[in-house]
């Protein structure tokens, strides 16, 4: 089959040959210096670099040339986001799955873990954990199992988390990471009124996908591939992709994840609002070493500062699979939205002592929320509790349409402050709220617009008085 990133065909978009290609182009200029220079030169214009010249960049080992990146990453994430990073909690509803994954301890074979599913009561008492801690934004994870899991089961729970109003919490967005479907079911999740819909590829290597999903619906790799574009044509226009590094070579799924991300953005016209960078880590009966693409720390920073020039609209995603000092780097480099207080256990939110039985995977930053906000606020950025553009209209191609005309800050700022002095009155230790204020003075004078600015500031002082949910 020949490459064309325009078709829905999977072998076509994520084109094994355009892969070894590109692979091969790269071994033979991984040393072309002036090469390299001139793709970071273009990269500076802010507006995106292909996949070839980004795996390039991925492939360098100049360390100046890989300072060189890390510095424009810097930037390109300050021109587009800010310091703003926002803030959400995984809720697995279900860990009953039919599919064979060797990765994850939910593959149907695992006879240790005990299997759980939550009924609509217990998902209204997660959530009021939820919006106790400050949360506003879900991810909903649930496994796959036509009769345990069906799209009833997701809509309903959907439907019962935003019902859930909690003293003044609310769950403003729910995003949904849940198996590949129909259309008929895409369009039912938009009109349940989710926000972005979210599925990791796992790895883009065909065969070896095949062969780490051996059994269950997963285990049809193109049926799973072109899942976004039923998405986007069941009408829900912001997509979530990634990859599970560690599964394959990093340079082919890294080279698979850009051709994805390429594809929808020459179909569609909008390409992924957000990339996620998950890697391989312990759970259960998954041990990471026994898998050989296992990435360091260095490289993993890596391919965050060239996804970000490659792709700088696009959100980036680091959940709590991290250390605090890895998540830290990253934000630096490009992520900007990370998980806070999270379980990722059923039910794991209304025990006070963590439930290890049914994870996904083991956390490594296992701070409350509020100390992740404080810690954030230490290392000078805004934590944002925004849900406004997904209830304003603002997807798909008219967010993108204005974060690439810089015209986002008027909205997300302000909107980023609103929601962090909601933080402070209702859920914020004394400590944590005391910086909060100090960022709040400080921050507003960074809204662009005069007019703007000003509503900002009085909606501040409504909110101080006790009403909630302004936004731009």
């Amino acid at each position: 089959m020949k490459y064309d990133k325009l078709s829905s065909v999977a072998d076509e978009f994520i084109n094994h040959e355009e892969i070894l290609s590109t692979l091969e182009w790269v071994e033979a200029n991984k040393e072309n210096k002036a090469l390299i220079e001139s793709i970071i030169t273009k990269a500076e214009k802010c507006e995106g670099i292909d996949h070839r010249e980004a795996a390039l960049l991925l492939a360098c080992t100049d360390k100046e040339l890989i300072e060189k990146m890390f510095s424009l990453a810097r930037r390109i994430k300050q021109k587009f986001y800010g310091n703003r990073i926002v803030m959400f909690a995984p809720l697995y509803l279900s860990n009953h799955c039919i599919n064979g994954c060797v990765y994850c301890p939910y593959h149907a074979k695992n006879r240790s873990i005990p299997r759980k599913k939550l009924t609509q009561e217990e998902i209204a008492a997660e959530v009021i954990a939820l919006e106790a801690m400050g949360h506003k934004r879900l991810a909903l994870e649930a496994g796959e199992h036509p009769t345990m899991n069906p799209i009833e089961y997701i809509l309903e729970s959907i439907k019962t988390i935003y019902s859930i109003k909690e003293g003044k919490g609310a769950i403003r967005r729910v995003n949904v990471n849940i198996a590949a479907t129909t259309v008929e079911n895409y369009r039912k999740l938009k009109d349940a009124g989710i926000g972005t819909y979210i599925l990791f590829q796992e790895t883009y290597h065909r065969a070896d996908y095949e062969a780490l999903h051996p059994t269950g619906p997963k285990s049809d790799y193109a049926y799973h591939t072109e899942a976004m574009d039923r998405a986007m044509q069941g009408g829900i226009d912001d997509v979530g992709i990634g990859v599970l590094f560690g599964l394959e070579r990093y340079m082919y799924d890294f080279i698979g994840l850009l051709m994805h991300a390429e594809h929808l953005e020459a179909k569609y016209g909008c390409g992924p609002h957000t990339i996620s960078v998950p890697r391989i880590c312990p759970a259960d009966d998954i041990n990471p070493d026994e898998f050989a693409n296992v990435i360091s720390d260095e490289i993993f920073e890596h391919i965050v500062a060239v996804l970000r020039i490659a792709v700088p609209y696009t959100g980036m995603i680091v959940s709590t699979r991290e250390s605090a000092k890895v998540r830290a780097k990253v934000l630096q480099l490009g992520v900007s939205q990370i998980s806070g207080g999270s379980r990722t256990s059923v039910g794991g939110y209304t025990h006070e002592e963590r439930d290890e039985e049914t994870t996904q995977f083991d956390v490594s930053d296992r701070r409350s929320l509020d100390e992740i906000v404080g810690w954030l606020l230490d290392l000078g950025y805004i934590p944002s509790f925004c849900t406004a553009c997904y209830r304003e209209g603002r997807t798909g191609d008219r967010f993108m349409s204005l974060l690439k005309r810089g015209q986002i800050a008027n909205c997300c700022q302000p909107n980023a402050l609103m929601t962090l002095k909601e933080y402070a009155e209702d859920y914020a230790s004394p400590a944590v709220k005391t910086k909060i204020e100090t960022l709040i003075a400080k921050e507003i004078n960074n809204v662009p617009n005069i007019k703007i600015r000003e509503r900002a500031v009085e909606n501040l002082k409504q909110i101080a008085l006790g009403k909630r949910d302004f936004r731009f």
